[in-house]
């Protein structure tokens, strides 16, 4: 269960997050859309414990963080960070590693796995999005839909309680998005929580149980992803729908 509560981030004068409110149960995707600029990846960043925050509550499983705690380098802040994987739309795979040293470097160093186990579920994943052929290579030596799918089978190979991912098929083509879209739902279904933020709405819609449409900084609605994409509430969520490509 993800909930948070009156969820705020300022810099200086600016504020890119205004009083967020919502819950999330186990075993669901949320998808989050709306125009740049308007806190989606913010909150992504404050869900991981990555980003401090000025007021508010956190609460994912059975940690919760406020805002001190956001702020601070603790353990308890460290043990929040573990509840979640995350994949940044910029995906910064360790260029140093190979596919697979990325893949295992999480399990064996922060989960403690022993490096045959890591390696052997490494390649399960792997092969999930038949990219097996490639451990042994270097970022560097992957097309972008590669890495990107790579960056994301690093976040599962933690088995993250909330697994939190920014435009996670930018560089896939269809097939791959497809790929992708059932791995997801498939680590959903297994009790999982799932945060998506992405400008695709069409690949969301084949795939979130929830969207939520944020615009200014704050989260103006949210529903089942049938009843938001077909009765809009709020006059900025059915503009933003009338330019999406569903239209």
């Amino acid at each position: 269960m993800i909930t948070i509560k009156g969820l705020t981030k300022k810099v200086q004068n600016t504020t890119l997050l205004d009083n967020i409110n919502l819950e999330l149960e186990p075993g669901k995707i949320l998808g989050i859309i709306g125009p740049s600029g308007n806190g989606k990846t913010t909150l992504l960043l404050c869900l991981s414990g990555l980003m401090p925050f000025d007021s508010g509550t956190i609460m994912v499983g059975d940690r919760t963080i406020g805002s001190e705690e956001s702020r601070a380098s603790s353990e308890a802040i460290w043990t929040f960070r573990k509840k979640s994987g995350i994949v940044f739309q910029h995906l910064h795979l360790f260029p140093h590693l190979t596919v697979l040293g990325n893949m295992i470097e999480a399990p064996v160093h922060v989960g403690k796995m022993s490096r045959a186990d890591a390696e052997r579920e490494a390649v399960k994943l792997l092969k999930k999005l038949e990219i097996e052929q490639h451990l042994n290579k270097y970022p560097e030596e992957l097309s972008g839909g590669e890495q990107q799918r790579v960056a994301i089978l690093r976040a599962l190979a933690m088995n993250p309680e909330m697994l939190l991912l920014d435009e996670p098929t930018s560089a896939l083509d269809p097939i791959r998005s497809g790929d992708v879209r059932t791995l997801l739902r498939e680590f959903a279904d297994s009790g999982h929580t799932v945060v998506i933020v992405s400008h695709s709405v069409r690949f969301l819609k084949g795939i979130a149980d929830y969207l939520a449409f944020m615009g200014k900084s704050e989260l103006i609605e949210m529903n089942t992803t049938e009843k938001l994409l077909e009765t809009p509430q709020d006059p900025r969520t059915r503009e933003f729908l009338h330019y999406s490509e569903l239209n």
